[in-house]
């Protein structure tokens, strides 16, 4: 995850809680839906993006195997 990817991801979460607390403290359940609408989806890109760093160390790793095997060196 890039750290655009997770100063996004952060930004989104913050602008979830202020706008969820905003629609709790005047009433309005819209309000308070659609920010916690928006920490859930910061908390999916937080996980696309480690499940994005998980399949580039596998496919490293994988390389790395695979230049062992045949004696290559990356």
């Amino acid at each position: 995850m890039t750290l655009e990817d997770k100063i996004k991801a952060t930004a989104k979460d913050a602008e979830g809680r202020l706008q969820a607390a905003a629609g709790e403290i005047t009433g309005n359940d819209q309000m308070q839906a659609e920010g916690e609408a928006k920490q859930i989806q910061a908390n999916l890109m937080d996980a696309a993006g480690t499940v994005k760093d998980k399949v580039q160390q596998a496919a490293a790793s994988v390389a790395d195997a695979i230049d062992g095997l045949t004696g290559k060196s990356s």
